[in-house]
């Protein structure tokens, strides 16, 4: 015999912190989507327009999934954002654009954040599928956050912390 939470995750019921999850999963990459779409027109390397394609599906399909996953248990998702008018990078005035260097900066923060979030999720959930589904989107920003590294150090734009370069001698007793 099985239980409430025993047999097909789908039918089990999400709790509620499952729901906030999943809801708030879905409003932060609408959000980042905006952004993402936005950076895209300040951006003017080509391998980091291609991250930012990236980033783009990425977000995209987690939206989809998530909103789908609230929708087929009766839960509102956030409204989307309304799109952007398209811009192109030389009609933004130099003051108020975006550098290269800052634009990968922010994506690879936003990225980081993303991976613990999607671990919290995975640590919290009780319904496999769920846990599954973050568990995918963690290793999808594993591997983008990956080609954001290659891509900073690539074009000089990693700023790292303090580097120990020389370590201090130990004093033995």
């Amino acid at each position: 015999m099985t239980g409430i939470l025993g047999g097909n995750p789908n039918e089990e019921p999400m709790h509620y912190g499952e729901i906030f999850s999943v809801w708030q999963a879905s409003t932060v990459a609408k959000g980042a989507l905006s952004c993402y779409r936005a950076y895209l027109y300040h951006a003017g390397d080509q391998d980091l327009k291609k991250v930012l394609n990236a980033l783009i599906d990425q977000t995209e399909l987690e939206i989809s999934e998530c909103d789908t996953l609230l929708a087929d248990n009766g839960i509102a998702s956030a409204p989307a954002m309304p799109n952007r008018p398209e811009a192109k990078l030389e009609d933004i005035p130099v003051g108020a654009r975006f550098s290269d260097p800052e634009i990968a900066a922010k994506i690879a923060a936003d990225n980081a954040a993303g991976l613990v979030a999607c671990s919290q999720v995975m640590g919290q959930s009780i319904r496999e599928d769920i846990g599954a589904l973050f568990a995918k989107y963690h290793l999808t920003k594993a591997a983008i956050g990956t080609k954001i590294l290659h891509l900073n150090k690539k074009k000089g734009w990693l700023i790292p912390p303090p580097l120990q370069v020389k370590r201090p001698d130990t004093v033995k007793a």
